[in-house]
């Protein structure tokens, strides 16, 4: 996160930034909220989606401070299935009513893969993943 803050103020965007830690400290800052004071509209990052479970506690815990959460970027959205029908993605994106956007997806993955013979053996440990926690494909936005 602190990575994308000093990218954007670099562009002339000036914007806060905050981050959940796993378990609450009690020493140092303290609790699980380390940065800027959650208010206003509040842009969730993280690093993959799997079935949703992080962003679910973050949308709690910004209402819980007081701020609304307004959209989610993952860098990887590991296409899994959700709780039901839907992807993790789109449980997220229809439960919250807001977006969800992935720098890649497992689609892209597979595609890089599968152009590198040296990686082989990782292509299949993905399909194999895929076949067992994912959807066929990328969900509609």
């Amino acid at each position: 996160m602190s990575g994308i803050a000093i990218a954007l103020a670099q562009r002339g965007r000036n914007l806060p930034f905050l981050f959940n830690r796993k378990e609450a400290k009690d020493h140092g800052e303290g609790g699980t909220l380390v940065g800027a004071e959650p208010r206003g509209r509040i842009l969730i990052v993280d690093d993959v989606i799997s079935a949703g479970t992080s962003v679910r506690e973050s949308v709690d815990l910004i209402r819980a401070a007081g701020a609304r959460p307004c959209g989610v970027v993952i860098a990887l959205d590991r296409m899994e299935r959700g709780q039901g029908e839907l992807s993790a993605v789109q449980e997220v994106e229809r439960g919250f009513a807001m977006p969800v956007v992935s720098v890649a997806n497992l689609d892209d993955l597979v595609a890089y893969l599968a152009a590198r013979p040296d990686l082989t053996p990782d292509l299949d440990a993905v399909k194999e993943y895929r076949a067992i926690y994912g959807i066929a494909h990328a969900p509609a936005i």
